[in-house]
């Protein structure tokens, strides 16, 4: 292929479709009820809950809508005939395709969707139409490629390893490499009329799923595409992002129909046999899993490595290669084989494999046959690969009917073992997840040898798309009446995780779209290609915008609601609430400089009383206990209060410098002003009282946290200094420094007499704090003549919250003017309040309404292309350097830390073991405890001259 595209071919021809178009969705609700038919319910008239078809709206056919094609058109001769009946939803995809329209079929693993890809190839082959096929994995493209080849004849392969006849009018190809001929603008795509994208629910991949929606948004309008998924609940919502972004029909054939019904059965560690847990009627066995958990240990606790990570008990890997042994043996003697081990690691897979090197499953004349194939393969390799470690030691294990199948083995290994499991020559193979991706190599049995998965970041159990997809190889269509799979567990599963994972809905198609180096660097390669446009087509962008409709709906119900709600003398409320929030955001300014620490720090002793508020919530008046450094009180366990208002029951925050500790009295009940303390204290509390009740523990044990029998509880927590509000010159006697349990009702008792001399709200009366009185009259510390304020900018502050106070006060008369009765004033500032919060959620639906119409990750590429230019691979005018043109063509690992590592040398004078041992640095993904120094001496300077390189990109 070109570096570059053909300066006489027009390369906007591949990319004019990457300007933003309307998006136009099908509002419909989705019905999400599963549908589970048996063979004979799959009639004719129950066509319609049986397939769902579902075209979005596009520019091309604006009237198009849900429609369902019931024959092929009779003045074209089918591309391909069957020697079998199709299923209903393989015909009704097929006639989608005869239309010449795009279809997404979401079918279970070894449901046939496979005919449906064969019709899409055969109707291009007639019609003299390229068509490419697409799949996520080498052997799956192998694979297809021997199949499609015997089929059609005129079928080429391209894949990272190999390349067979690329002129072929059918090529056989891995999204990556699709990717990259789209980046070229490689002349070839102008011929292509199909696309066929199988197993697309792999879009989801966290870091290869980016490479799907790239090569989808890059391809013409005038590409039809097939797409192959596992059943996915948001089908729907996907062809609509396909229909949006090339203006064409798309439709949706969706089933949950299985051919070969499971049976799954439990094997408990050490266990003496297997347990039924859902029969192939799909009934849950409850009386079968409990007999099994009843022989498991408990679940492990978790525990906490110095690094923070969360980690488990080693689990006993001895004991498991036992049960894996003796499971294996009993699906022999019951001829439930082929059987596939599934294993979460390569290295396991290796380890199981190897221990059943004992056991013995083909006859004489299979191992011939093993052995004939194997060494008529191994020709094609030269004298000094034949003697790498994989080629020798795997002969004997597969002559015995046992094979490895992962992506760490040679590309002709895994083909000569997927070619001798298909011949039935393995009995037994072990393999990891990418085994059940989109090959078709179905087993009879399938067997996990853990529940758990560790993905990256922690040990978790498996996910019920997940499960269905490695277990949908269980059963073979047209051989077995049932398949069978077989879940080994060495701890104690609950029976809502385990109906979970089995009855579980698929895992929903989320976008995994993120931009790359790679990505900005192949967009800029090309004339007039904007990286900003590849995003806003993106179907990340798209699920982000597919909310904005629905939450503007939401925002108008809110606005209606709020313009329901009545309110007395609104206006006269209006304008006395504006000068509350007024005089509340200038006394807010007045504590910021009182509360400075070298301020008031010397004031807050024991007993002083403080007015707490923070945020959006008001606390009221506090006795201080003691003052505390921050460090000392991350080890006070108290509720704590931040300079935000955040409440949380979890101890202070670390980057508190001063805590101070209160007595605050609240209110046992719920009710009352939300923004009160009260409402935060309330549940817990009473919890707490009902808890005493139920243990027959009687009050007076209690009057360390709760005084009397008002209602009403003094308690202890932590407030930063951020959220004292103001300082009281008055303070409290509290006796025995507050340590006494008599001392919470002293405060109690204390506290009360002085908000009742000085008209402050309690907890039991929280009226004033609706009215904004919520200080009452308790007179305040002197900030000028006790803390030394007189700044001028400090007295205008104080100024100001006096004339605002005398507004408010005004207002308040002329509303009592109007509403003499109290009773009537609080109604009303109530009724306002919920008006006033309703309108506010309505402009925070509305504000991410607009923010998900906005392009998503413009930051991002921002950052990339300014990194990019200060490492010279583009200009300043956008323009690829020498350093991005080299990028370019790096599809694995980190391509600017390698790029600038061979720019720098690093490669030269090393030999090629030593090149090979660098570059595993940057594709090693296998999890593994084998860490520490390179013993290598040769390796340890380049690795050192790697880790700079990293660190010096990291730095940017």
């Amino acid at each position: 292929l070109p570096l570059m595209p053909p300066q006489n071919m027009d390369s906007l021809d591949l990319f004019s479709h990457l300007y933003p178009t309307s998006n136009s969705r099908d509002g419909r609700k989705e019905d999400g009820s599963k549908l589970k038919r048996s063979l004979n319910a799959m009639i004719e008239s129950d066509k319609k809950e049986y397939i769902k078809s579902y075209s979005s709206n596009f520019s091309a056919a604006p009237n198009a809508t849900e429609q369902s094609v019931k024959e092929t058109p009779t003045n074209v001769a089918p591309a391909r005939t069957y020697k079998f009946t199709l299923d209903t939803f393989q015909q009704e995809a097929v006639n989608f395709i005869e239309k010449g329209e795009s279809v997404l079929v979401a079918a279970h693993t070894s449901a046939g969707k496979t005919a449906v890809a064969e019709y899409a190839i055969a109707k291009s082959l007639r019609d003299g139409q390229r068509v490419i096929y697409t799949s996520p994995i080498k052997a799956l493209s192998n694979q297809k490629f021997r199949d499609l080849q015997e089929e059609f004849q005129d079928v080429g392969l391209m894949t990272g390893d190999m390349t067979i006849n690329p002129n072929a009018t059918c090529l056989i190809m891995t999204t990556e490499i699709l990717r990259s001929m789209l980046y070229r603008g490689a002349e070839i795509l102008r011929e292509v009329a199909w696309v066929i994208y199988d197993e697309v629910h792999y879009m989801r991949d966290k870091e290869r799923g980016v490479v799907w929606e790239e090569s989808i948004i890059l391809l013409p309008h005038k590409v039809r595409f097939v797409f192959l998924s596992a059943t996915i609940p948001n089908a729907k919502e996907f062809v609509g992002w396909v229909s949006a972004l090339h203006h064409q029909p798309c439709h949706v054939v969706y089933t949950e129909y299985r051919p070969v019904p499971l049976q799954h059965f439990l094997f408990p560690a050490a266990a003496e046999g297997l347990y039924l847990v859902v029969d192939e009627q799909g009934r849950f066995r409850e009386d079968n899993f409990q007999k099994a958990m009843n022989l498991l240990q408990p679940v492990p606790e978790e525990t906490t490595t110095g690094s923070g990570k969360k980690s488990r008990p080693p689990k006993p890997t001895k004991q498991l290669s036992s049960d894996l042994l003796r499971v294996v043996k009993l699906v022999m003697d019951r001829e439930l084989d082929p059987c596939i081990v599934f294993s979460f690691s390569k290295k396991d897979c290796e380890s199981y494999a190897l221990q059943m090197a004992r056991m013995d499953f083909n006859s004489e004349e299979e191992k011939d046959v093993v052995e004939q194939v194997f060494l008529n393969a191994m020709e094609a390799l030269s004298e000094d690969d034949k003697v790498l470690p994989q080629v020798v030691t795997i002969l004997p294990l597969l002559k015995r009917g046992v094979g490895i199948h992962h992506g760490g083995l040679l590309p002709i290994l895994k083909e000569v073992i997927e070619i001798l499991f298909q011949e039935g020559l393995i009995k037994c193979l072990f393999a990891t997840e990418t085994f059940s991706i989109g090959i078709n190599m179905p087993a009879k049995t399938v067997v996990f040898t853990r529940a758990r998965k560790f993905d990256g970041k922690e040990s978790r159990w498996i996910t019920s798309g997940e499960y269905i997809q490695m277990s949908g190889r269980a059963g073979r269509r047209g051989k077995d009446d049932k398949g069978i799979v077989i879940q080994m567990l060495d701890e104690k599963m609950e029976p809502e995780v385990a109906k979970g994972m089995i009855y579980g809905a698929s895992d929903p198609l989320m976008s995994s779209y993120h931009v790359s180096f790679n990505m900005v660097l192949n967009m800029l390669r090309v004339e007039d290609a904007n990286p900003e446009n590849l995003v806003k087509s993106s179907f990340y962008q798209f699920q982000q915008e597919k909310d904005a409709p629905l939450l503007e709906l939401q925002a108008d119900e809110l606005e209606r609601e709020a313009s329901a709600v009545s309110v007395a003398e609104e206006a006269l409320v209006a304008e006395s609430q504006s000068w509350l929030a007024l005089r509340r955001q200038a006394r807010r300014e007045v504590s910021a400089e009182v509360m400075q620490p070298q301020r008031c720090l010397p004031f807050l002793q024991l007993g002083r009383l403080v007015f707490v508020a923070a945020g959006d919530r008001v606390w009221g008046w506090a006795a201080v206990k003691r003052v505390l450094k921050g460090t000392a009180a991350r080890g006070v366990n108290l509720p704590f209060v931040g300079r935000d208002g955040v409440f949380s029951e979890g101890g202070s925050d670390a980057a508190e410098d001063f805590v101070v500790e209160l007595f605050l009295e609240v209110r046992l009940t719920a009710g009352g002003d939300e923004r009160s303390v009260a409402s935060v204290f309330a549940q817990s509390e009473q919890a707490a009282v009902e808890e005493c009740k139920e243990s027959g523990r009687t009050q007076k044990k209690r009057k360390v946290e709760a005084a009397g029998e008002s209602g009403s509880s003094v308690k202890l927590l932590l407030v930063s200094l951020g959220a004292i509000e103001a300082l009281s010159a008055i303070r409290l006697t509290i006796p025995h420094g507050g340590t006494h349990p008599s001392a919470a009702a002293a405060v109690q008792k204390s506290l009360r007499e002085v908000l009742r001399r000085f008209q402050a709200p309690t907890p039991e009366s929280p009226e004033a704090f609706e009215e904004g009185e919520e200080r009452g009259n308790v007179p305040l510390l002197d900030p000028v003549e006790a803390q030394g304020l007189a700044e001028g900018a400090f007295r205008a502050l104080l100024q100001r919250c006096e004339d605002l106070s005398s507004r408010l006060a005004l207002s308040r008369q002329a509303l009592q003017q109007r509403l003499p009765a109290r009773k009537d004033r609080l109604q009303a500032l109530q009724s306002y309040a919920v008006k006033m919060r309703l309108r506010e959620q309505g402009s925070a639906l509305r504000v991410k309404a607009r923010e998900s119409q906005v392009a998503v990750m413009k930051d991002e590429l921002r950052k990339m292309k300014k990194v990019l230019r200060r490492l010279d691979y583009i200009s300043s005018e956008g323009v690829l350097g020498l350093k991005g043109k080299f990028s370019c063509e790096l599809s694995t690992g980190d391509e600017i830390v390698l790029t600038n590592m061979v720019f720098d040398g690093v490669f030269n004078d090393l030999t090629a073991d030593q090149t090979v041992g660098l570059l595993s640095c940057f594709v090693h993904k296998e999890p593994g405890k084998e860490t520490g120094p390179i013993e290598e001496r040769s390796l340890q300077g380049p690795y050192r001259q790697l880790q700079a390189a990293a660190r010096s990109v990291a730095s940017l």
